[in-house]
């Protein structure tokens, strides 16, 4: 008896002192969606259902907002704060990113400017307005816009050099049907995996099945 005894205590001692096993891994690298001029999370709604029907969870999904009337420096900084409390949040050591019009600019500055490069794995650019486009020569009483405007100094600052810089894995999908980035060409970055679609609004991505799946599928590999 005293034998099983020690024999049992033995064993809840080995369990005690044994290490918890490891959390399962995320399936997925989290992605953060970043919105356009005006935009808000709610603007990724099919988006995120997209992502939902290919095996993504809720908890792997994420929306970013910032002041479409501010500076989108401040905006990119903001960009980087969020990206952190994500990877603390989930374990990731990268996100992807997925951006949308003016979204683009906030996503290149904080990859390109703010060292955002090292974690992030993929950034896929829906009509991005990379290179400027001349419709913001309607808003441009704000910083933004002006920010957004061909040739400014902040189009030039992401524009001179490597347009995609790091480890990171770029795409962009383009449209001459944009109607919003003027030229369209402009969403075209040096480097990237440049998608030509044969004809969608601006506004038409975020609701464009066949598109976003697109991205989903860009973001697995």
């Amino acid at each position: 008896m005293r034998r099983i005894f020690v024999f049992l205590t033995a064993c809840l001692v080995a369990l005690v002192a044994a290490p918890a096993a490891p959390a399962a891994a995320a399936a997925h690298t989290p992605v953060v969606f970043v919105h356009g001029y005006t935009g808000s999370a709610s603007n990724w709604t099919t988006a995120q259902s997209v992502f939902r029907a290919g095996g993504y969870s809720s908890s792997e999904l994420y929306a970013y907002e910032y002041n479409s009337y501010g500076n989108n420096i401040t905006n990119a900084q903001g960009l980087a704060s969020y990206v952190s409390q994500i990877r603390s949040r989930t374990g990731a050591t990268k996100v992807d990113i997925v951006n949308h019009s003016m979204g683009g600019l906030v996503s290149l500055w904080y990859v390109k400017q703010l060292g955002g490069a090292q974690y992030v794995d993929h950034l896929a650019s829906l009509a991005g307005a990379n290179h400027g486009t001349t419709a913001a020569g309607a808003c441009l009483i704000y910083t933004t816009c002006q920010q957004m405007y061909p040739g400014s100094s902040f189009i030039t600052t992401l524009s001179t050099g490597d347009e995609t810089p790091g480890p990171t894995r770029y795409a962009t999908w383009y449209s001459p049907c944009d109607g919003v980035i003027l030229p369209y060409t402009s969403t075209v970055l040096s480097g990237a995996t440049n998608n030509y679609v044969a004809c969608q609004t601006h506004i038409g991505y975020l609701t464009d099945t066949t598109t976003l799946t697109r991205v989903r599928t860009f973001l697995g590999s």
